[in-house]
């Protein structure tokens, strides 16, 4: 199946499954639609994606994974909620959209982030026809661990805390594993416990080294396209880093420097799949899309 087709096929998968878990109602309505309105925005679902292609790749069924692709989608979406308030990066523009606290007001958009987290952990924690009890508390573990102070918690304080300091290499590639890579590694780990057979270790290894690859690619490319790229087609403002004044790879390596980076990982990545052979074809496949994505 060509990627393209896949793709839609992931992410149309993962909305059906959210909106069927978001339609339940609060007695603050507000609420419902701050989350709803955050977590339909247009997201390219790069995160559940992972999740069915490495359970696909596992031999696995996707009605097996749809509880971590969908719990994953909501904390990553709780994350860019608060990561755009004032306190933090401060942005007015999420893909194209109004984010989540100029189109409602700012405690509304800390309330639904809130909310979004929690959710996530529900879903992992409720009763699975088919995941052991010790399958969804590893995948509860993941995801928190991932999530948290050892994970993209870290990496966004670190970053806010380095704004305008000049970072040597390894600790923006840190500052990345944490804050970007921790997430994508963290979807890797959860569609691998969404197998009920055991994965062999030598395999499990083999994912993470993707993982590490193209999660800080995935970051890299994000730091090229603020300088290269434009404001309509990234869905905000082009820029952006530049004009806070962040660490980012462009600004340590140069443009060219940045690129070669970008290669670099888009190598290991396709490389890290080898012991896998054809059944990780999808996966490089996504490594290609995510070196050459627009926004």
């Amino acid at each position: 199946m060509a990627l393209h087709s896949q793709l839609n096929q992931y992410q149309q998968r993962v909305e059906d499954k959210l909106a069927q878990r978001l339609s339940h109602n609060s007695i603050q309505a507000s609420l419902q639609e701050a989350m709803r309105y955050s977590v339909f925005n247009g997201g390219k679902r790069v995160r559940p994606v992972l999740v069915y292609m490495v359970n696909q790749a596992l031999g696995g069924q996707l009605e097996d994974a749809d509880c971590v692709a969908c719990a994953i989608e909501a904390l990553h979406s709780y994350s860019l909620v608060h990561d755009d308030l004032p306190a933090m990066d401060d942005d007015d523009l999420r893909r194209g959209k109004p984010t989540c606290h100029i189109a409602f007001d700012h405690a509304t958009a800390i309330l639904a982030g809130d909310a979004l987290q929690c959710i996530a952990f529900e879903w992992l924690s409720q009763t699975h026809p088919t995941l052991s009890t010790q399958q969804q508390l590893s995948a509860i573990k993941v995801l928190a661990h991932c999530a948290g102070d050892s994970g993209m918690v870290a990496g966004q304080a670190f970053d806010l805390a380095n704004v305008g300091n000049t970072l040597t290499l390894d600790q923006l590639q840190q500052m990345h594993a944490h804050k970007t890579g921790a997430l994508i590694n963290a979807a890797i780990e959860l569609g691998s416990l969404t197998v009920t057979k055991v994965v062999p270790q030598d395999t499990r290894d083999a994912l993470i080294a993707y993982g590490d690859a193209i999660g800080l690619a995935f970051q890299v490319q994000d730091d090229i396209l603020d300088v290269l790229g434009d404001t309509e087609t990234l869905g905000k403002p082009q820029g952006s880093d530049i004009d806070a004044n962040k660490p980012t790879y462009p600004s340590l390596l140069g443009i060219d420097g940045a690129q070669q980076k970008l290669a670099q990982l888009h190598q290991q990545a396709i490389s890290a799949l080898e012991p896998l052979g054809e059944s990780a074809q999808p996966l490089r496949d996504l490594a290609d899309f995510i070196v050459e994505r627009r926004n």
